[in-house]
């Protein structure tokens, strides 16, 4: 069991340092709005900075900010505990490590929030590249650094169609970063080839009549 909870701190630690890594690059060398060409013009790195919710939505303001980041925080414990308990209860290795991947992407996205106003100045669009030791945010308010951009095709709708008529709308718009990336292929996973396991682990905690 011992060789286990290593295995899962090691694969942990892995995930969020590439994951930490390829935003500290962004941040330090990119200004917001900045894109760079990785593979043609489907696979592009275009930095932007979000609230910490997806799409980039935000509530409630500072408060509602620091409410999210702490909401981030219990969530990123509560998986951590889940993990043990995995370990704890002999749980198959497919099923361990979708959790693991799911607690390296919300750890991923909450050292972001918690830090990165503390270390970096502010990042503007089109102009200066952040620098260490900027101070752009309170704690607990920083943006999450989001870089991945997929367009593998633009869809032109025609006039006549409801709503968006005459416009272009890229395949998956959405920017994200690779800790998303964990969380997504983690919950996928676990759906997808984890139903068992997972309902087993579950009926684990209920109680014995």
């Amino acid at each position: 069991m011992k060789k286990k909870y290593i295995l899962l701190i090691v694969s942990a630690f892995i995930l969020i340092f590439l994951d930490q890594l390829l935003k500290f690059w962004v941040k330090t060398h990119m200004f917001l709005g900045e894109e760079i060409n990785i593979f043609g013009n489907w696979f592009k790195l275009y930095f932007i900075e979000n609230e910490g919710m997806a799409f980039g939505m935000a509530f409630g303001g500072n408060l509602g900010k620091y409410l999210l980041t702490i909401f981030r925080m219990v969530a990123a414990i509560f998986i951590a505990w889940v993990c043990i308990k995995m370990v704890q209860k002999n749980t198959p290795a497919r099923l361990l490590a979708c959790a693991v991947l799911v607690f390296a992407g919300a750890i991923g996205n909450v050292i972001d929030c918690i830090f990165y106003g503390k270390i970096f100045s502010v990042s503007e669009y089109y102009g200066s590249v952040a620098q260490w030791g900027g101070q752009y945010a309170p704690w607990l308010q920083g943006k999450v650094v989001d870089m991945l951009r997929f367009d593998l095709f633009t869809i032109h709708f025609p006039s006549w169609f409801p709503f968006c008529g005459g416009q272009y709308m890229s395949f998956f718009p959405a920017i994200f970063n690779l800790a998303d990336t964990w969380v997504t292929i983690g919950l996928f996973a676990t759906i997808l080839f984890c139903y068992k396991p997972l309902s087993q682990f579950i009926a684990s905690f209920e109680t014995k009549k």
